[in-house]
């Protein structure tokens, strides 16, 4: 049996790359060339996890276009609830590979149905996956509390499951038991209420959040690295030198990495997986486009990724 893994976008994009040669602010520019592909961070899982070796599958939301675009491309099953979708301009820099991004505001979605049409169609897809992750920002119209809910059902099928939002979503989601969570250096701090700068300090942070039931935290901190926390232990796994190049994306490359160990039902080893989350990261950085990894520098790197246990910080809740 094939193992599926199911990726939830609810405020898809257009992704645009312009590639330049310099970008200066307040100057114009000759654009050498552009690029528009369909986008968003559950999207971006997507094309990962294919090249990964995994089969997925995308839902959420969208208009009849996008639709019809991902249909071209990848397996897809959305709810037409948004009137358009918006669009990302990343603008990549020849001489370094720098990049400035751009993201629009997504649209409101017009069907007042759409949340309860796609909680049925998660749940109707539960019991054939092997993992599920939901990412990204939400559209407006709709409630924080949506990709909790779609967290808990899926965690009570028994699917190994990821969220990857933030603000009120990711506060939300923190209070499903069994749930992942990988949020960046920011979002971080604000569930946390906390400004962690060293690798103890952000397992300081996470551990109140396990303490409460989540799984695991897997703490993205870019050219710093990733930082596992779960009941068992923490991990902080990094490469020697950082790589240059285009972020976007390399957050959902690790996503796409960890929930394809996930989804494997074996125990999980988080020091593998940091080494795989860290290694498909930097592999995508090197491509100017979010949901593409370079599959060989993905090799070569894994052997070189640094994984260190780190001291896990006594429970609060039962420090006097």
């Amino acid at each position: 049996m094939v193992d599926v893994i199911l990726t939830v976008t609810m405020n898809p994009a257009y992704d645009m790359t312009y590639r330049v040669e310099r970008f200066e602010r307040g100057q114009a520019h000759r654009v050498r060339s552009v690029e528009q592909r369909i986008g968003g961070k559950g999207i971006n899982v997507t094309r990962v996890l294919n090249q990964l070796g995994k089969y997925a599958r995308a839902t959420g939301f969208s208009d009849h276009a996008f639709a019809a675009a991902a249909e071209l491309e990848m397996p897809v099953d959305f709810v037409h609830a948004l009137p358009w979708v918006r669009r990302t301009v990343v603008i990549s820099e020849s001489r370094d590979g720098t990049a400035t991004a751009l993201w629009e505001p997504g649209a409101r979605v017009s069907n007042p149905h759409a949340a309860e049409q796609l909680a049925i169609r998660v749940a109707g897809l539960l019991p054939d996956i092997n993992g599920l992750v939901v990412s990204g920002s939400l559209p407006g119209g709709i409630d924080p509390g949506l990709p909790a809910e779609l967290a808990r059902s899926a965690v009570a099928a028994g699917v190994p499951t990821i969220c990857d939002v933030d603000g009120e979503a990711l506060r939300l989601a923190a209070e499903v038991p069994g749930v992942v969570l990988m949020p960046n250096t920011e979002e971080l701090e604000r569930l946390s209420g906390r400004t962690p700068t060293t690798p103890e300090e952000v397992v300081a942070a996470a551990r109140p959040l396990i303490d409460r039931g989540v799984r695991a935290v897997v703490a993205t901190r870019g050219v710093e690295g990733m930082i596992a926390v779960t009941a068992d232990g923490a991990w902080f796994a990094t490469l020697p030198e950082p790589l240059a190049g285009n972020p976007t994306g390399a957050g959902d490359s690790a996503a796409a990495a960890v929930i394809a160990a996930l989804s494997t039902r074996a125990e999980p080893d988080w020091a593998a997986i940091l080494t795989d989350a860290v290694a498909t990261a930097a592999s995508a950085v090197v491509i100017p486009v979010a949901g593409e990894i370079d599959r060989c520098l993905r090799t070569r790197l894994a052997p070189t990724v640094r994984v260190d246990k780190l001291a896990a910080p006594e429970s609060e809740e039962t420090t006097p």
